[in-house]
């Protein structure tokens, strides 16, 4: 069995520990978690979502997402209310302390992460998005 594909898969691993730990120590220098700031930039221009999106879009587990609400809520970044509806649900959003600090720290962040990219041309971010978007479509087939 050709194995040369570890190799491949391994440096793409590194690559986004890497970046995850720059990014991750920018996010701490500005006075918050990454779930914290994950739950933020996600929130951040939005009218809100419910748990369970959040849930999905931040990748974050039910049971960790709790514990960042509850303490996101005590500092008054986010308020939680009962869905209209369905009043099981439960509906997140940024307060508007939440709103100015999305505003102040998600350019930042966004700026701090683009720094390694600072040498790349145009040909590098298409050849690096052309190898990335064929290994998806083939990882997509597998998952099917």
């Amino acid at each position: 069995m050709n194995k040369r594909y570890l190799r491949s898969i391994r440096l793409l691993s590194e690559c986004m520990q890497l970046f995850e730990t720059v990014s991750n120590r920018r996010v701490r220098q500005l006075g918050y978690t990454p779930a914290q700031f994950d739950i933020i930039a996600t929130l951040g221009n939005t009218p809100g979502m419910t748990c369970k999106e959040l849930g999905e879009k931040t990748l974050i587990t039910k049971g960790t997402l709790t514990g960042v609400l509850d303490r996101m809520e005590q500092k008054a970044l986010i308020i939680r209310e009962r869905g209209g509806e369905d009043r099981r649900q439960l509906f997140v959003k940024l307060t508007s302390q939440g709103e100015t600090i999305f505003k102040d720290i998600f350019p930042k962040v966004i700026q701090s992460g683009g720094e390694g990219f600072a040498e790349y041309t145009e040909a590098d971010y298409n050849a690096l998005e052309e190898a990335l978007s064929k290994l998806k479509s083939h990882l997509g087939k597998n998952a099917a």
